[in-house]
């Protein structure tokens, strides 16, 4: 039987979450302390604004 690939990472996520006692904002906050204390230069997108489609009729027509 071929071991799961992605159980290492579950197992790790899951020890993390654990910390924070499974609390996003907690999460969240630990993850932003670490970027402001890390040497790297983190780039901040803005967030793409979905464009408006039209929905089309069922004989396929605009």
């Amino acid at each position: 039987m071929i071991p799961d690939p992605t159980l290492e990472i579950k197992r790790i996520r899951h020890e993390l979450g654990a910390a924070d006692d499974f609390d996003i904002n907690k999460i969240f906050a630990r993850l932003r302390d670490a970027e402001t204390k890390s040497k790297r230069t983190y780039v901040r997108r803005t967030p793409k604004i979905p464009m408006h489609s039209k929905t089309m009729n069922r004989s396929g027509g605009a």
